[in-house]
């Protein structure tokens, strides 16, 4: 897209190297592997929900998207999320689990 802007930047470009796009697959390892990182998981159906999203978001880009910092960004949204819906709770001692899992309200998958 960038090089299509002026017809004369590919003349000074002259290697490129294309990368395929993620598949669904190879972006929820990517979540898997963050929210290892960070000593998360994923409620069953919250996994199911970024599933979902990202199917639904590759077969809608048109071949523009799959792009790993999406997943990043919706796992931190998701993590700040969780932190205010648990504050909300107002349990005094929630449990390991209830603070390492993201539930499917904690994923809020819109545009904004």
């Amino acid at each position: 897209e960038f090089m299509r802007t002026n017809p004369g930047l590919p003349s000074r470009f002259p290697i490129q190297v294309d990368f395929p796009d993620y598949t669904v697959e190879q972006l929820m390892q990517i979540a898997h592997w963050m929210m290892k990182e960070r000593e998360y998981s994923f409620h069953p159906q919250a996994e199911w929900k970024l599933k979902q999203y990202l199917t639904r978001e590759i077969e809608n880009s048109f071949g523009t998207f799959s792009n790993a910092r999406l997943v990043r960004n919706l796992i931190e949204k998701a993590m700040r999320h969780q932190a205010v819906r648990l504050l909300q709770l107002n349990k005094q001692h929630p449990s390991r689990q209830e603070l390492m899992t993201l539930r499917p309200e904690d994923l809020r998958l819109d545009r904004a």
